[in-house]
């Protein structure tokens, strides 16, 4: 069945649908950026007309794009180191140890993730509205309070991923490490992170990329002054005006270090997040 030409035939045709479908927004997109705002205000035309980089240059003017960029890398950044360290000592724990309550704390990690986020928003809310009576910590409308809520989201599906990576690494290495003295931190600097690279560069691209692009909770948590990308793009629709072309290039100029981060470090992301589902 699978080598017959009908199969062959219809199997070309699907995966140019999907090229479709996924190179039309971004060449919609870049095409957009290239063009003066006049010409992505009227009707639709494949092709810019009179071919410009102005948005690209206007568009860090019209809003603060660069604070809105350094807050990003603040908050993606602070929660991914957070979540990897955070979910390498539970997951380590969880697989080298046997302890009581060990299968109840793994249910648990695992069963946040059938809940949708948006549910957590309210409780999040109160809980550092509470806090900042209470301590005089504010937390709400600040960078600290959203790479907190950041880290509620990443480093449950970050531990549980973790625990079945670490559980493929053989335990005789740790006992063999702790037969020439070393302890059970160093056996895990040493041993086990080492074998467990490609699932530790996965946790760290997951908790990045779910920091980077969220905008509800974004939206809820920061105030002018600290704004993050994803909240930020909106500020080029004004009550007069929706500057199109700087948005489309400030998007495409946002999402390209991303993407080509990705790009590097997708082999082992691909073996991270393969080993751990295995597992």
């Amino acid at each position: 069945m699978r080598d017959s030409r009908g199969f062959k035939v219809f199997r070309i045709v699907t995966l140019v649908v999907l090229a479709i479908f996924t190179i039309l927004p971004l060449y919609v997109m870049v095409s957009s950026s290239l063009k003066p705002l006049r010409d992505v205000q009227g009707a639709f035309t494949w092709w810019p007309s009179n071919l410009t980089l102005k948005p690209f240059v206007s568009m860090w003017s019209t809003v603060p794009l660069a604070r809105y960029f350094a807050n990003s890398l603040i908050v993606s950044g602070l929660a991914t180191v957070a979540s990897v360290i955070l979910a390498i000592l539970a997951a380590f724990a969880v697989s080298r140890f046997r302890f009581r309550g060990r299968n109840v704390f793994t249910t648990t990690v695992l069963s946040t993730q059938m809940f949708p986020g948006v549910l957590f928003l309210l409780p999040l809310f109160l809980i550092f509205v509470n806090i900042n009576r209470s301590t005089g910590v504010q937390l709400q409308g600040t960078l600290t309070g959203l790479v907190i809520t950041y880290l509620t989201f990443s480093l449950p599906f970050s531990i549980w991923m973790l625990v079945g990576y670490f559980g493929s690494i053989p335990r005789e290495l740790d006992e063999a490490a702790m037969v020439d003295g070393a302890g059970h931190l160093r056996t895990l600097w040493k041993v086990v992170l080492p074998a467990a690279r490609p699932g530790v560069i996965a946790v760290a691209i997951y908790a990045f990329m779910t920091a980077w692009g969220e905008v509800l909770f974004a939206s809820v948590m920061t105030t002018e002054q600290n704004r993050t990308l994803a909240v930020g793009l909106r500020q080029y629709a004004s009550q007069t005006n929706v500057y199109w072309n700087e948005i489309m290039a400030a998007s495409l100029a946002v999402s390209v270090p991303v993407v080509i981060g990705f790009l590097l470090a997708q082999r082992h992301f691909v073996a991270g997040m393969t080993a751990g589902a295995v597992k």
